[in-house]
Protein backbone atom coordinates (compact mmCIF):
# COMPACT_ATOMS: atom_id res chain seq x y z
CA UNK A 1 0.00 0.00 0.00
CA UNK A 2 1.13 3.23 -1.15
CA UNK A 3 2.16 6.12 1.53
CA UNK A 4 -0.28 9.02 2.01
CA UNK A 5 2.13 12.22 1.23
CA UNK A 6 -0.52 14.65 1.52
CA UNK A 7 0.57 17.59 3.38
CA UNK A 8 -1.45 16.52 6.68
CA UNK A 9 -0.43 12.82 6.24
CA UNK A 10 3.54 14.20 5.98
CA UNK A 11 3.09 16.38 8.60
CA UNK A 12 1.22 13.80 10.86
CA UNK A 13 4.43 11.48 10.50
CA UNK A 14 6.96 13.97 10.69
CA UNK A 15 8.51 12.80 14.70
CA UNK A 16 9.13 9.70 13.09
CA UNK A 17 10.60 10.88 10.38
CA UNK A 18 13.26 12.70 11.93
CA UNK A 19 14.53 10.03 14.29
CA UNK A 20 14.58 7.94 11.54
CA UNK A 21 16.80 10.22 10.08
CA UNK A 22 18.84 11.40 12.42
CA UNK A 23 18.57 8.58 14.98
CA UNK A 24 18.07 10.88 17.84
CA UNK A 25 15.87 9.87 20.65
CA UNK A 26 14.62 13.50 21.43
CA UNK A 27 12.10 12.03 24.40
CA UNK A 28 15.46 10.63 26.06
CA UNK A 29 16.03 14.24 27.12
CA UNK A 30 12.13 15.48 27.49
CA UNK A 31 10.91 16.50 31.30
CA UNK A 32 7.77 16.49 32.42
CA UNK A 33 6.08 19.79 31.23
CA UNK A 34 7.56 22.26 28.85
CA UNK A 35 11.39 21.76 29.48
CA UNK A 36 14.35 19.26 28.03
CA UNK A 37 17.34 18.82 29.51
CA UNK A 38 19.44 20.89 26.92
CA UNK A 39 23.49 19.79 28.17
CA UNK A 40 22.44 16.23 28.29
CA UNK A 41 21.17 16.37 25.20
CA UNK A 42 24.68 18.47 23.57
CA UNK A 43 26.78 15.99 25.45
CA UNK A 44 25.43 13.40 23.55
CA UNK A 45 26.95 14.51 20.47
CA UNK A 46 28.89 12.18 21.37
CA UNK A 47 32.29 14.46 19.98
CA UNK A 48 34.91 15.84 22.30
CA UNK A 49 36.21 19.13 21.09
CA UNK A 50 39.70 17.74 19.97
CA UNK A 51 37.87 14.91 17.77
CA UNK A 52 35.63 17.61 15.59
CA UNK A 53 38.94 19.70 15.49
CA UNK A 54 40.66 16.89 13.65
CA UNK A 55 37.43 16.34 11.64
CA UNK A 56 37.37 19.82 9.88
CA UNK A 57 40.87 19.41 9.48
CA UNK A 58 40.87 16.43 7.88
CA UNK A 59 37.87 17.68 5.53
CA UNK A 60 39.49 21.11 4.98
CA UNK A 61 37.63 23.20 7.88
CA UNK A 62 39.13 25.37 10.98
CA UNK A 63 42.24 26.84 11.77
CA UNK A 64 41.34 30.02 9.79
CA UNK A 65 43.07 33.31 10.67
CA UNK A 66 42.07 35.84 12.90
CA UNK A 67 43.10 39.21 11.09
CA UNK A 68 43.21 43.02 12.36
CA UNK A 69 41.10 45.55 10.40
CA UNK A 70 44.14 48.26 11.02
CA UNK A 71 42.32 50.54 8.20
CA UNK A 72 38.56 50.13 9.45
CA UNK A 73 39.62 50.68 13.33
CA UNK A 74 41.34 53.96 12.31
CA UNK A 75 38.63 55.04 10.23
CA UNK A 76 35.96 54.26 13.39
CA UNK A 77 38.69 56.09 15.71
CA UNK A 78 38.28 59.17 13.79
CA UNK A 79 34.60 59.08 15.05
CA UNK A 80 35.12 57.63 17.95
CA UNK A 81 35.40 60.30 21.57
CA UNK A 82 38.57 60.30 22.81
CA UNK A 83 40.43 57.58 24.13
CA UNK A 84 38.03 55.26 22.49
CA UNK A 85 37.97 52.79 19.39
CA UNK A 86 38.87 48.99 19.83
CA UNK A 87 40.79 47.09 17.27
CA UNK A 88 38.53 45.17 15.43
CA UNK A 89 39.10 41.73 14.24
CA UNK A 90 37.68 39.74 12.15
CA UNK A 91 37.55 35.60 12.27
CA UNK A 92 38.47 34.82 8.18
CA UNK A 93 36.01 31.48 7.74
CA UNK A 94 36.00 32.22 3.91
CA UNK A 95 39.38 30.14 4.37
CA UNK A 96 37.03 27.33 4.81
CA UNK A 97 36.07 24.27 2.23
CA UNK A 98 32.88 25.48 0.82
CA UNK A 99 33.69 29.37 1.65
CA UNK A 100 31.82 29.89 5.23
CA UNK A 101 31.36 28.91 8.91
CA UNK A 102 28.81 26.41 7.89
CA UNK A 103 31.18 23.99 6.76
CA UNK A 104 31.91 23.28 10.46
CA UNK A 105 28.67 22.81 10.76
CA UNK A 106 28.33 20.94 8.04
CA UNK A 107 31.97 18.47 8.81
CA UNK A 108 30.75 16.96 11.54
CA UNK A 109 26.84 16.70 10.55
CA UNK A 110 28.27 14.68 7.20
CA UNK A 111 30.45 12.54 9.84
CA UNK A 112 27.43 11.68 12.11
CA UNK A 113 25.92 10.52 8.85
CA UNK A 114 28.69 8.42 7.76
CA UNK A 115 29.32 6.48 10.76
CA UNK A 116 26.13 5.52 10.66
CA UNK A 117 25.94 4.15 7.54
CA UNK A 118 23.40 6.69 5.85
CA UNK A 119 24.05 7.07 1.77
CA UNK A 120 23.41 10.71 1.70
CA UNK A 121 22.20 13.49 3.30
CA UNK A 122 19.54 16.29 3.00
CA UNK A 123 19.59 19.78 4.10
CA UNK A 124 17.06 22.74 3.74
CA UNK A 125 18.87 25.56 3.52
CA UNK A 126 18.44 28.85 1.03
CA UNK A 127 22.48 30.00 2.04
CA UNK A 128 25.76 28.91 2.38
CA UNK A 129 24.78 25.77 4.59
CA UNK A 130 23.56 24.37 1.61
CA UNK A 131 26.95 24.55 -0.39
CA UNK A 132 28.70 23.33 2.91
CA UNK A 133 26.65 19.96 3.07
CA UNK A 134 27.48 19.35 -0.52
CA UNK A 135 30.93 19.96 -0.48
CA UNK A 136 31.24 18.04 2.80
CA UNK A 137 29.57 15.10 1.56
CA UNK A 138 31.61 14.92 -2.24
CA UNK A 139 34.77 15.08 -0.05
CA UNK A 140 33.06 11.37 2.29
CA UNK A 141 31.58 10.27 -0.92
CA UNK A 142 28.19 10.71 0.40
CA UNK A 143 24.82 12.32 -2.21
CA UNK A 144 23.34 15.21 -1.16
CA UNK A 145 20.21 16.50 -1.60
CA UNK A 146 19.51 20.45 -1.24
CA UNK A 147 16.14 21.85 -0.95
CA UNK A 148 16.05 25.91 -1.17
CA UNK A 149 13.58 28.66 -1.23
CA UNK A 150 14.36 30.05 -4.75
CA UNK A 151 11.56 32.40 -6.48
CA UNK A 152 8.47 33.87 -6.21
CA UNK A 153 5.19 32.72 -7.28
CA UNK A 154 6.38 34.30 -10.77
CA UNK A 155 9.83 32.33 -10.67
CA UNK A 156 12.25 35.41 -9.50
CA UNK A 157 14.79 34.54 -7.96
CA UNK A 158 17.30 36.78 -5.41
CA UNK A 159 20.54 36.76 -7.07
CA UNK A 160 22.43 35.95 -3.69
CA UNK A 161 20.03 32.33 -3.56
CA UNK A 162 20.45 31.75 -7.12
CA UNK A 163 24.13 32.06 -6.52
CA UNK A 164 23.78 29.79 -3.32
CA UNK A 165 21.88 27.36 -5.48
CA UNK A 166 24.44 27.31 -8.66
CA UNK A 167 27.33 26.56 -6.35
CA UNK A 168 25.41 23.95 -4.13
CA UNK A 169 24.95 22.17 -7.74
CA UNK A 170 28.81 23.13 -8.71
CA UNK A 171 29.70 20.63 -5.49
CA UNK A 172 27.63 18.01 -6.98
CA UNK A 173 24.73 18.33 -5.24
CA UNK A 174 20.85 18.01 -6.45
CA UNK A 175 19.14 21.03 -5.56
CA UNK A 176 15.20 20.86 -5.14
CA UNK A 177 14.02 24.57 -5.94
CA UNK A 178 10.89 25.69 -4.24
CA UNK A 179 8.82 28.83 -4.37
CA UNK A 180 8.29 30.65 -1.14
CA UNK A 181 5.68 29.12 1.06
CA UNK A 182 5.15 25.90 3.64
CA UNK A 183 5.61 23.56 0.99
CA UNK A 184 9.43 23.92 1.83
CA UNK A 185 9.04 21.86 5.38
CA UNK A 186 6.46 19.34 4.27
CA UNK A 187 9.12 18.59 0.65
CA UNK A 188 11.84 18.08 2.55
CA UNK A 189 10.18 15.69 5.12
CA UNK A 190 8.75 13.39 2.24
CA UNK A 191 12.51 13.41 0.69
CA UNK A 192 13.74 12.42 3.99
CA UNK A 193 11.48 9.50 3.90
CA UNK A 194 11.37 8.77 0.61
CA UNK A 195 15.06 8.50 0.61
CA UNK A 196 16.05 7.14 4.08
CA UNK A 197 18.95 10.23 4.13
CA UNK A 198 20.19 11.77 6.79
CA UNK A 199 19.05 15.33 8.12
CA UNK A 200 21.63 17.31 8.40
CA UNK A 201 19.78 20.00 9.93
CA UNK A 202 21.43 22.91 10.98
CA UNK A 203 19.71 22.57 14.35
CA UNK A 204 20.89 19.31 15.50
CA UNK A 205 23.56 18.93 18.43
CA UNK A 206 25.88 18.14 15.87
CA UNK A 207 25.40 20.76 13.48
CA UNK A 208 25.76 23.35 16.49
CA UNK A 209 28.79 21.24 18.16
CA UNK A 210 30.73 21.92 14.62
CA UNK A 211 30.30 25.75 15.54
CA UNK A 212 31.89 25.21 18.92
CA UNK A 213 35.80 25.09 17.25
CA UNK A 214 34.77 28.73 15.97
CA UNK A 215 34.70 30.08 19.42
CA UNK A 216 37.18 27.84 20.71
CA UNK A 217 39.86 28.95 18.32
CA UNK A 218 38.96 32.71 18.19
CA UNK A 219 39.67 32.54 21.90
CA UNK A 220 42.75 30.33 21.69
CA UNK A 221 44.18 32.38 19.04
CA UNK A 222 43.59 36.08 20.76
CA UNK A 223 44.83 34.64 24.24
CA UNK A 224 47.87 33.51 22.51
CA UNK A 225 48.58 36.87 20.59
CA UNK A 226 47.68 39.57 23.01
CA UNK A 227 47.64 37.78 26.45
CA UNK A 228 43.80 37.93 27.29
CA UNK A 229 40.50 36.87 25.52
CA UNK A 230 38.27 39.52 23.67
CA UNK A 231 36.38 41.95 24.68
CA UNK A 232 33.51 41.39 22.44
CA UNK A 233 32.58 39.06 19.99
CA UNK A 234 29.78 39.69 17.42
CA UNK A 235 27.70 37.31 15.60
CA UNK A 236 25.41 37.75 12.96
CA UNK A 237 22.15 36.28 14.02
CA UNK A 238 19.59 34.46 12.24
CA UNK A 239 18.68 31.11 13.25
CA UNK A 240 20.99 30.96 16.32
CA UNK A 241 23.87 28.17 15.78
CA UNK A 242 25.83 31.07 14.76
CA UNK A 243 26.21 32.74 17.54
CA UNK A 244 25.08 29.63 19.89
CA UNK A 245 28.03 27.58 18.89
CA UNK A 246 30.46 30.35 19.48
CA UNK A 247 29.41 31.07 22.87
CA UNK A 248 29.58 27.36 23.63
CA UNK A 249 33.32 27.50 22.42
CA UNK A 250 34.32 30.77 24.28
CA UNK A 251 33.46 28.85 27.35
CA UNK A 252 34.87 25.43 26.40
CA UNK A 253 38.13 27.44 26.06
CA UNK A 254 37.91 28.85 29.35
CA UNK A 255 36.34 32.37 28.57
CA UNK A 256 32.82 33.31 30.31
CA UNK A 257 33.31 36.92 30.64
CA UNK A 258 33.71 38.09 26.73
CA UNK A 259 30.83 40.17 25.65
CA UNK A 260 28.99 37.79 22.99
CA UNK A 261 26.66 40.61 21.19
CA UNK A 262 24.34 39.50 18.13
CA UNK A 263 24.18 41.51 15.39
CA UNK A 264 20.65 41.63 12.50
CA UNK A 265 20.16 43.56 9.58
CA UNK A 266 17.05 45.62 10.66
CA UNK A 267 14.07 44.31 7.74
CA UNK A 268 10.92 44.84 10.36
CA UNK A 269 7.57 45.22 7.91
CA UNK A 270 8.87 42.55 5.83
CA UNK A 271 7.13 39.51 6.46
CA UNK A 272 9.59 36.45 5.21
CA UNK A 273 6.72 34.31 3.92
CA UNK A 274 4.69 36.57 1.90
CA UNK A 275 5.01 36.06 -1.94
CA UNK A 276 5.40 39.95 -2.36
CA UNK A 277 7.78 40.70 -0.04
CA UNK A 278 10.25 37.70 -1.22
CA UNK A 279 12.39 39.47 -3.61
CA UNK A 280 11.86 43.12 -1.90
CA UNK A 281 14.79 42.89 0.62
CA UNK A 282 18.68 42.60 -0.34
CA UNK A 283 19.99 40.12 1.99
CA UNK A 284 19.27 36.39 2.51
CA UNK A 285 20.21 35.43 5.79
CA UNK A 286 20.92 37.46 9.09
CA UNK A 287 18.28 39.22 9.38
CA UNK A 288 15.21 40.59 11.94
CA UNK A 289 12.60 38.64 9.54
CA UNK A 290 14.34 35.80 9.89
CA UNK A 291 15.91 35.92 13.57
CA UNK A 292 13.93 37.29 15.95
CA UNK A 293 11.33 34.35 15.52
CA UNK A 294 13.96 32.12 16.34
CA UNK A 295 15.34 34.39 19.08
CA UNK A 296 11.61 34.46 20.56
CA UNK A 297 10.94 30.54 19.74
CA UNK A 298 13.90 28.46 18.71
CA UNK A 299 11.61 24.78 19.04
CA UNK A 300 10.08 26.56 15.16
CA UNK A 301 13.40 24.66 13.52
CA UNK A 302 13.09 21.63 11.50
CA UNK A 303 14.15 18.97 14.65
CA UNK A 304 11.45 18.42 17.65
CA UNK A 305 14.30 20.40 19.94
CA UNK A 306 16.76 22.94 18.37
CA UNK A 307 20.28 22.52 19.60
CA UNK A 308 20.26 27.14 18.52
CA UNK A 309 19.26 28.35 21.40
CA UNK A 310 20.34 32.53 21.37
CA UNK A 311 18.81 33.44 24.43
CA UNK A 312 21.13 31.46 26.99
CA UNK A 313 24.12 32.86 25.33
CA UNK A 314 23.43 37.00 23.66
CA UNK A 315 24.44 39.54 26.03
CA UNK A 316 23.52 42.40 23.92
CA UNK A 317 21.37 42.12 20.26
CA UNK A 318 21.81 45.19 17.99
CA UNK A 319 20.63 46.05 14.38
CA UNK A 320 22.17 47.63 11.36
CA UNK A 321 20.32 48.55 7.96
CA UNK A 322 20.81 47.22 4.20
CA UNK A 323 22.56 50.84 3.28
CA UNK A 324 25.33 50.73 6.09
CA UNK A 325 25.74 46.76 5.46
CA UNK A 326 26.61 47.62 1.84
CA UNK A 327 28.65 50.76 2.81
CA UNK A 328 30.86 48.50 5.00
CA UNK A 329 31.39 45.46 2.67
CA UNK A 330 32.84 48.36 0.00
CA UNK A 331 34.87 49.66 2.87
CA UNK A 332 36.22 46.41 3.79
CA UNK A 333 37.44 45.75 0.03
CA UNK A 334 38.85 49.23 -0.46
CA UNK A 335 40.44 49.72 3.23
CA UNK A 336 41.68 46.48 3.46
CA UNK A 337 41.89 44.28 0.46
CA UNK A 338 39.79 41.34 1.37
CA UNK A 339 36.19 41.20 -0.58
CA UNK A 340 33.43 39.13 1.42
CA UNK A 341 30.12 38.68 0.77
CA UNK A 342 27.21 40.19 2.84
CA UNK A 343 26.32 38.05 6.25
CA UNK A 344 29.61 38.54 7.45
CA UNK A 345 29.33 42.17 7.09
CA UNK A 346 26.58 42.50 9.06
CA UNK A 347 27.97 42.00 12.08
CA UNK A 348 31.35 43.81 10.82
CA UNK A 349 29.00 47.09 10.40
CA UNK A 350 27.68 46.64 13.63
CA UNK A 351 31.56 46.22 15.04
CA UNK A 352 32.72 49.24 13.27
CA UNK A 353 30.16 51.64 15.52
CA UNK A 354 30.21 49.08 18.77
CA UNK A 355 34.59 49.31 18.67
CA UNK A 356 33.37 53.81 18.49
CA UNK A 357 32.06 52.93 22.43
CA UNK A 358 34.90 50.87 23.66
CA UNK A 359 38.32 51.71 24.68
CA UNK A 360 41.25 51.39 22.06
CA UNK A 361 43.20 49.07 24.30
CA UNK A 362 40.09 46.58 23.83
CA UNK A 363 39.16 44.01 21.21
CA UNK A 364 36.67 43.26 19.27
CA UNK A 365 36.32 40.28 17.07
CA UNK A 366 33.82 39.61 14.22
CA UNK A 367 33.49 36.07 14.44
CA UNK A 368 32.64 35.23 10.59
CA UNK A 369 33.42 36.20 7.13
CA UNK A 370 32.02 34.49 4.21
CA UNK A 371 32.65 33.89 0.30
CA UNK A 372 31.92 36.43 -1.98
CA UNK A 373 30.33 35.36 -5.41
CA UNK A 374 28.73 36.84 -8.73
CA UNK A 375 24.83 36.96 -6.75
CA UNK A 376 26.46 38.71 -3.51
CA UNK A 377 28.20 40.94 -4.60
CA UNK A 378 26.81 44.71 -4.42
CA UNK A 379 26.25 45.69 -7.54
CA UNK A 380 23.50 42.79 -8.59
CA UNK A 381 21.97 43.11 -5.33
CA UNK A 382 21.41 46.88 -5.69
CA UNK A 383 20.24 46.32 -9.30
CA UNK A 384 17.74 43.65 -8.32
CA UNK A 385 16.61 46.12 -5.64
CA UNK A 386 16.12 48.66 -8.12
CA UNK A 387 14.14 46.56 -10.27
CA UNK A 388 11.49 45.26 -7.85
CA UNK A 389 10.78 49.29 -6.73
CA UNK A 390 13.11 49.73 -3.88
CA UNK A 391 14.86 53.57 -3.90
CA UNK A 392 18.54 53.67 -3.60
CA UNK A 393 20.31 56.67 -2.72
CA UNK A 394 22.53 58.09 0.02
CA UNK A 395 21.45 60.17 3.05
CA UNK A 396 20.49 58.91 6.66
CA UNK A 397 20.51 55.17 7.43
CA UNK A 398 17.94 55.76 9.96
CA UNK A 399 15.05 56.74 7.88
CA UNK A 400 15.40 53.49 5.55
CA UNK A 401 12.22 51.45 4.99
CA UNK A 402 12.97 47.69 4.33
CA UNK A 403 11.18 46.97 0.94
CA UNK A 404 10.94 50.44 -0.01
CA UNK A 405 13.75 52.14 0.36
CA UNK A 406 17.71 51.40 0.86
CA UNK A 407 20.41 54.11 2.22
CA UNK A 408 23.82 54.29 2.36
CA UNK A 409 25.32 56.39 5.21
CA UNK A 410 26.25 60.26 3.48
CA UNK A 411 28.86 59.95 6.06
CA UNK A 412 31.11 56.64 8.01
CA UNK A 413 29.57 59.04 11.66
CA UNK A 414 26.22 57.62 10.09
CA UNK A 415 26.64 54.20 10.71
CA UNK A 416 25.13 53.18 13.74
CA UNK A 417 24.63 49.79 16.15
CA UNK A 418 20.76 50.12 17.18
CA UNK A 419 20.07 48.44 21.08
CA UNK A 420 17.57 45.60 20.14
CA UNK A 421 15.28 45.15 23.63
CA UNK A 422 16.52 42.07 24.94
CA UNK A 423 13.94 42.24 27.90
CA UNK A 424 11.38 42.60 25.06
CA UNK A 425 12.54 39.35 23.56
CA UNK A 426 12.50 37.51 26.92
CA UNK A 427 8.83 38.32 27.47
CA UNK A 428 7.97 37.10 23.63
CA UNK A 429 9.89 33.84 24.52
CA UNK A 430 7.64 33.38 27.69
CA UNK A 431 5.04 34.33 26.39
CA UNK A 432 5.34 31.69 23.73
CA UNK A 433 5.68 28.93 26.50
CA UNK A 434 2.70 29.56 27.62
CA UNK A 435 0.46 30.08 24.01
CA UNK A 436 2.62 27.12 22.53
CA UNK A 437 1.93 25.02 25.55
CA UNK A 438 -1.05 25.62 26.81
CA UNK A 439 0.01 26.28 29.49
CA UNK A 440 -2.47 27.03 32.92
CA UNK A 441 0.73 25.40 35.82
CA UNK A 442 3.69 25.55 36.02
CA UNK A 443 5.51 23.69 38.03
CA UNK A 444 9.52 24.63 40.00
CA UNK A 445 10.63 22.65 37.01
CA UNK A 446 9.36 24.73 34.61
CA UNK A 447 10.05 27.90 36.15
CA UNK A 448 13.94 27.07 36.33
CA UNK A 449 13.77 25.69 32.60
CA UNK A 450 12.29 29.66 31.18
CA UNK A 451 15.14 31.02 33.41
CA UNK A 452 17.82 28.70 32.30
CA UNK A 453 16.86 29.85 28.53
CA UNK A 454 16.40 33.61 29.20
CA UNK A 455 18.77 33.87 31.87
CA UNK A 456 16.19 35.70 33.95
CA UNK A 457 15.86 35.60 38.06
CA UNK A 458 12.88 33.51 39.09
CA UNK A 459 10.78 36.82 40.20
CA UNK A 460 10.95 37.51 36.33
CA UNK A 461 9.71 34.53 35.24
CA UNK A 462 7.26 33.80 37.41
CA UNK A 463 5.33 37.79 36.97
CA UNK A 464 5.19 36.96 33.33
CA UNK A 465 3.71 33.46 33.84
CA UNK A 466 1.49 35.62 36.30
CA UNK A 467 0.11 38.21 33.47
CA UNK A 468 -1.01 34.67 31.83
CA UNK A 469 -3.04 33.76 34.62
CA UNK A 470 -0.73 30.95 34.39
CA UNK A 471 -0.88 29.43 38.42
CA UNK A 472 2.53 28.36 40.34
CA UNK A 473 2.51 25.15 41.83
CA UNK A 474 4.26 25.16 44.96
CA UNK A 475 5.64 21.70 45.22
Amino acid sequence: MSRDMSYEAINARKNQIMKDAMRISYEDFEWDGIGFDYEKMMREVGYSMEEMRQIQLDNGVGDTPLLEMRNLTALARKYAPEGKGARIFIKDEACNASGSFKARRAAISVQQSKRLGYKGVIAATSGNYGAAVAAQATMNGLKCIVVQECYDNDKVGQPEILEKQRICEAYGAEVVQLTVGPELFTTFLGLLEETGYFNASLYTPFGIAGVETLGYELAVQCKERFGKYPDAVVCTNAGGGNLTGTARGLIKAGENKTQVIGASIDLSGLHMASDHDFNKKSCTTGHTGFAIPFVTWPDRSDCPRNAARTLRYMDRYVTVKQGEVFYITQALAVLEGYERGPAGNTSLTAAFALAQQMDQDQIIIVQETEYTGAGKHTMPQLTFAKQNGVEVYFGDPDTEVPGKTLVFPKDPSMIRAREYDLKKAKCSYVHNCVKNYHMTEATKQDIQYIMDEIREDESFVVNELKQYQVKIKEV
